[in-house]
């Protein structure tokens, strides 16, 4: 499965939570109900995955922790704001680089609709 199909069925996914749970609940409400669809729909999903920064040559150990990978391709970074800010898309891009990934997902569940809290990040991503 392509990153673009993964990240279709995640919006699905995104689209189902918010309609359910609405906005304005704590990230890890959000981040448990989006695992729970994933796995029904037989994505391979890791939450919470320890990244490591590599610097100088040296490894200093884990450094973020990522909120889901899908498929071991598709970065997803949920908040619950008011308002995304332009460093939590770098924050994504950068994380997509250290974890050598090439499409992530920004999803903002305290947006009103949930297609203006999504936004796509890509790292080196073939169209």
């Amino acid at each position: 499965m392509t990153e673009n199909e993964i990240a279709k069925i995640v919006v699905d996914a995104a689209f189902k939570v918010h309609v359910a749970l609405g906005p304005g609940l704590f990230e890890s409400v959000y981040q448990r109900a989006m695992i729970y669809e994933l796995r029904n729909r037989k994505l391979k999903i890791v939450a919470e995955h320890p990244i490591s920064v590599i610097y100088d040559g040296v490894n200093l150990g884990e450094s973020f922790r990522a909120d889901i990978i899908v498929d071991n391709k598709v970065i997803l970074e949920l908040k619950s704001v008011e308002h995304i800010a332009k460093v939590h898309k770098k924050q994504l891009l950068t994380y997509l680089r250290l974890a050598d990934i090439r499409l992530g997902l920004l999803i903002n569940f305290g947006a009103p609709l949930i297609k203006h809290g999504i936004t796509r990040v890509a790292n080196r991503l073939q169209e």
